[in-house]
């Protein structure tokens, strides 16, 4: 097997599962989007997993777009603090480089991700019970 195609399979199923928990996350918010993608399921796998796919590829984008901007004011901010200080020893602590809205709108989703586990163990154990 060529290593470049497990690559490409490894990245494309990444995708697939990044955008098929996206999905997931849009169907438990919106009910609208729940019947959609639940008729989409029932269509044609193929087509929604490509779907997933794309979407995925965007959320890797967006999230890879996200980090280096975090990255890119981390380092200004260490220049601008160096430039300014010369010679001289400067001590500094580490700060959040995130906004407050950014902050908690982490913290809402992770909270959501938790309750989705949660769920997803509830619904693993009645299945396995009943």
């Amino acid at each position: 097997m060529n290593p470049d195609n497990l690559t490409d399979l490894l990245q494309k199923g990444f995708r697939v599962t990044l955008g098929a928990t996206s999905a997931l996350v849009e169907s438990l918010q919106d009910s609208q989007k729940r019947d959609e993608n639940l008729s989409k399921m029932q269509s044609d796998f193929g087509k929604l997993t490509e779907e997933w796919a794309d979407k995925g590829a965007v959320t890797e984008l967006e999230a890879r777009n996200f980090v280096d901007t975090l990255w890119t004011q981390q380092a200004q901010s260490a220049n601008s603090e160096t430039t300014a200080a010369g010679d001289a020893t400067v001590t500094t602590s580490a700060q959040s480089v995130a906004e407050p809205e950014v902050q908690a709108d982490v913290e809402a989703l992770t909270a959501q991700i938790a309750a989705l586990r949660a769920e997803l163990e509830n619904l693993k154990s009645s299945d396995s019970n009943g």
